[in-house]
């Protein structure tokens, strides 16, 4: 039993030296950066920029691979079941490892248990637009008048489970009302109808429906994180706006399979942390709409698993189910 035990012990040191080792020569090959959803989509744009600057800080080609599908669950079941040696990793939004599990009958993968959350890159603030042909000027008008012509409105998507989708109804939630979802098959679709007056209003990903704000196409309200965005400072939070309690944003993460070694995890969370924070990197990212953020690797598992339980209780009370 004691030669059992030591034994044990020798080979827990030898794995941590060896796991050691590994951080310090790492990366010796190019590294594949798995991300869920099709390229230019904001996830896609956040992998991008930070690979850039790892395979610059790294001297090693760091490759985005897009595997689009089910609602991004495709590609965070890929990066789960790799090898956890670090060169295959993902990049992911709250929707893909939060959101899908909690909403489609069968994900085959465990978040928590499957993947290791490494660090928080960013977050994109979303905007709600309005056709201009409505006559609300700001969010307190708009909600006087949602509340008033509830039965008839509608809000489009980009589809089910989406950031947009859960921040719409969370509005419902605050405002009492139950206006009718059109998701669509992303949100380039759904703006385009927004513009075009077939639907009244949309939550969208700052940076994709801000042009046609800019150009006149449509009226912002209000933006849906608790601080103003620095690409638009302009239009007030909803915060401001009398919703207290309204925060949601699309953010994006790095997560490598669970049996990564932990001081490799460090290491790689530490770099990401130093690439966002990176000048040039946080004005690609600021004029992008996304807000750098950069965190350990405690405060990404810590958000997660607080994602579970708010977005959670938007899913039963709303009663969202995925296609």
């Amino acid at each position: 039993m004691k030669l059992t035990a030591r034994f044990a012990l020798i080979s827990l040191a030898l794995l941590a030296h060896a796991g050691a080792l590994h951080a310090q020569t790492y990366p010796a090959r190019p590294v594949r950066i798995i991300v869920g959803y099709t390229a230019g989509g904001a996830t896609d744009v956040t992998a991008r920029i930070v690979a850039q600057k790892l395979g610059e800080t790294w001297g090693q080609q760091v490759v985005v691979d897009n595997r689009p599908g089910a609602s991004g669950t495709i590609g965070a079941e890929l990066a789960a079941k790799a090898p956890p040696d670090g060169y295959t990793l993902l990049v992911s939004p709250q929707t893909s490892v939060v959101t899908a599990p909690l909403i489609l009958r069968k994900v085959n993968f465990d978040t928590l248990k499957d993947l290791a959350p490494l660090s928080i890159i960013g977050s994109t603030p979303l905007l709600l637009a309005i056709h201009p042909s409505l006559p609300p000027r700001n969010f307190k008008e708009f909600a006087a008048f949602t509340r008033a012509h509830a039965a008839k409105l509608a809000y489009a998507t980009g589809g089910i489970g989406s950031t947009p989708h859960l921040a719409s109804e969370l509005l419902n939630l605050s405002l009492g009302v139950r206006l009718v979802h059109i998701p669509y098959k992303g949100e380039a679709p759904g703006i385009a109808d927004l513009v075009g007056g077939q639907v009244p209003m949309m939550f969208a990903n700052l940076p994709v429906i801000l042009p046609h704000v800019k150009a006149g196409k449509l009226r912002a309200l209000a933006i849906s994180s608790p601080e103003r965005s620095p690409l638009a400072p302009e239009y007030p939070t909803l915060a401001e706006s009398g919703m207290p309690a309204f925060d949601i944003a699309t953010w994006n993460g790095l997560y490598a399979p669970a049996a990564l070694p932990r001081d490799l995890g460090a290491r790689l969370s530490g770099d990401v942390a130093r690439a966002v924070q990176a000048p040039e990197v946080k004005e690609r990212m600021v004029k992008q709409g996304i807000d750098p953020v950069g965190s350990m690797p405690d405060d990404h598992v810590a958000r997660v698993k607080s994602e579970f339980v708010r977005i959670g209780r938007i899913v039963r009370e709303a009663g969202i189910r995925g296609e």
